[in-house]
């Protein structure tokens, strides 16, 4: 509908601002001192569903951070899509990282330069501004719900809680998500499945207290040495995950869905050029793009101990730290892994020192089909704008609260996202195209027609 561009096209420098207003608010779950800057977000969420034409609005508190609902339904007979989305950002550290402050978005080469710019402000707010066009322009043909939450980045601990309490609230016929990439504006396309996460802490204790490093360095073992030792013996010569069971459960990929994977353009110079690194690392007989996609994997996010402070202090430190992630494939359990590796850090630990391993969050991983009325609705709005039929890929990310939606509400998911790899995300210099934006904008709409077509 040329309507819909058309007021897109008069109104896109205010869409702009508006989401630039929403990227300084410093929505950062994670750390407490920013509670009041959450609901200051939520607020301002809510403020813009009433704004698109949402007659319906409500922040509900959880024990957590705010949830925002938002709905507008315009004829029962209509199929309902859910849209799910985060307003909630990573911390922005190391802040000596950024080229400009992360909370004060700056524009440079048509990229918008902000934490949260697309993870996943940008993001969500491309379907506030789509239901917008579709109000002012009387073309809805489906109800439309939004469930935006504020804690996305810390696991979603009371999403679940929500979605069980609110089954009928957030009945639905499809869940829509942008908080994905797509391989290139020149190629599109449309993630069908998202890696599960298993999230682990683990503390190594030796010494009852930091130690002289020259009277005693030799005589007692130093945590951080056999926390280093343990972390890399996860790993053989192959980069294959060392962990009794680990890959029991995964679901190998077929040979003709390996061959498409291969097929999906990849520029290993670009790639490394981008990341400043010389050589590819991963599990040996995986390409790229399987090792991030179809392939679990084990990471450590980070690790610490004895004295980081400046200049120098000759010490044997009692403790040493270590967060650690696996990104799980279908049929690999969060449950089940997180209980494998907690058990084997501590197995494997030497008798000089204990070790105290817990876990943080997890989630399961998702995988839409192909073949359903669902995602080829994706598929056709995605080619209706970009002249060409989108490739389908598996994400590395992972959106942990995917697998829960289908099992309380019994709907199948779609992810729809306009981001790119190269996007920073969690890093510093997060940023989204404004390019990418306001595709994002002129194709939801699409979506929207295309599924209630396809349900009719």
């Amino acid at each position: 509908m040329n309507t819909w561009k058309q007021y897109q096209d008069q109104n896109k420098e205010r869409f702009l601002e508006e989401l630039l207003a929403l990227l300084r608010i410093p929505s950062i779950s994670a750390k407490s001192e920013h509670n009041g800057d959450m609901l200051i977000c939520a607020k301002a969420v809510e403020q813009a569903l009433k704004q698109a034409g949402a007659p319906v609005t409500k922040i509900y508190e959880t024990v957590g951070h705010p949830i925002v609902y938002g709905e507008i339904i315009t004829d029962p007979g209509f199929p309902t899509v859910l849209v799910y989305g985060h307003y909630d950002v990573q911390p922005a550290d190391p802040l000596e990282l950024w080229h400009s402050s992360p909370f004060d978005p700056a524009i440079k080469d048509g990229k918008i330069y902000a934490r949260g710019a697309c993870d996943d402000k940008g993001q969500f707010y491309m379907h506030v501004k789509a239901l917008e066009i579709m109000t002012q322009t009387k073309s809805l043909c489906t109800n439309i719900k939004f469930i935006i939450e504020g804690e996305e980045e810390i696991g979603s601990p009371n999403l679940a809680q929500f979605v069980k309490a609110h089954k009928d609230l957030l009945k639905a016929d499809v869940i829509l998500i942008s908080d994905t990439a797509m391989i290139s504006m020149d190629t599109p396309s449309i993630d069908i499945g998202v890696r599960g996460l298993s999230y682990i802490e683990i503390e190594v204790t030796g010494p009852n207290r930091d130690l002289h490093s020259g009277v005693y360095g030799g005589a007692v073992a130093n945590p951080i040495t056999i926390l280093s030792k343990m972390i890399a013996s996860c790993h053989d010569e192959n980069n294959h995950i060392t962990i009794p069971g680990f890959y029991d459960d995964v679901l190998s990929s077929t040979d003709a869905e390996r061959k498409k994977m291969a097929e999906a353009p990849f520029d290993e110079t670009e790639f490394k050029t981008d990341l400043g690194i010389q050589h590819l690392w991963g599990e040996k007989g995986y390409s790229t793009n399987e090792r991030t996609g179809i392939r679990p994997t084990l990471e450590v996010n980070g690790i610490w101990g004895g004295y980081t402070g400046e200049g120098a202090k000759t010490v044997l430190p009692s403790k040493a730290f270590a967060k650690i992630s696996c990104r799980l494939v279908p049929n690999q359990s969060s449950e089940k892994i997180t209980s494998m590796i907690l058990a084997h850090f501590k197995k494997i630990a030497p008798a000089f020192v204990t070790v105290n391993a817990f876990e943080h969050h997890g989630g399961e991983p998702y995988i839409t089909p192909i073949d359903s009325h669902e995602y080829q609705s994706a598929a056709k709005a995605i080619a209706a704008t970009f002249g060409k039929d989108p490739i389908p890929v598996r994400g590395g990310g992972s959106i942990p609260i995917c697998a829960l939606f289908e099992k309380e509400l019994n709907v199948k998911i779609v992810f729809m996202g306009f981001g790119l790899d190269s996007d920073n995300l969690h890093s510093p210099n997060e940023k989204y195209d404004i390019v990418n934006f306001y595709k994002g904008i002129e194709t939801i709409p699409y979506f929207h027609q295309f599924f209630a077509e396809n349900k009719s």
